[in-house]
């Protein structure tokens, strides 16, 4: 049996700015903005080739056993790309925020792109919420 990761829920205080960033800014295909109970709204929004979505919720209570991540307490979450300079220049010119790309050298952190899966970069939606972007070497189809 597969266990396919398909939904990471993002925390967020308004999901009109969240959707406007992550769909906009980002280039995010919007997949659903719908009320699916009163007083519950749920966004999702998937990366350009990717098969997992993220979901932007307002309303939503809690499954039970779980706990709540606070809007921009969510961090680390990756993105893979084959041209790290492409990626940084489109949400650059889509107006977000972004790091000099890096890579990891003898003295830690260091500007440039590194070797093969070394060139990262990284930005924050409007809650605060951190992504990083890495490059690979190939699709993920061809590895």
């Amino acid at each position: 049996m597969n266990w396919t990761l398909e939904v990471v829920p993002v925390p967020v205080t308004d999901l009109d700015r969240a959707k406007e960033f992550y769909g906009e800014k980002c280039g995010f295909r919007i997949d659903l903005d719908t009320e699916v109970a009163p007083g519950i709204r749920i966004i999702q929004a998937t990366p350009p080739g990717s098969r997992c979505s993220i979901a932007l919720t307002s309303g939503m209570p809690p499954m039970p056993g779980t706990r709540t991540t606070p809007p921009g307490g969510l961090h680390g979450l990756q993105l893979c790309v084959t041209d790290i300079e492409a990626a940084r220049a489109e949400l650059v010119g889509r107006g977000v925020a972004v790091s000099p790309v890096r890579h990891v050298g003898a003295t830690g952190w260091e500007d440039g792109k590194g070797g093969t899966w070394n060139s990262f970069l990284a930005f924050e939606d409007p809650d605060g919420n951190g992504w990083v972007v890495q490059e690979a070497p190939s699709e993920l189809s061809e590895r």
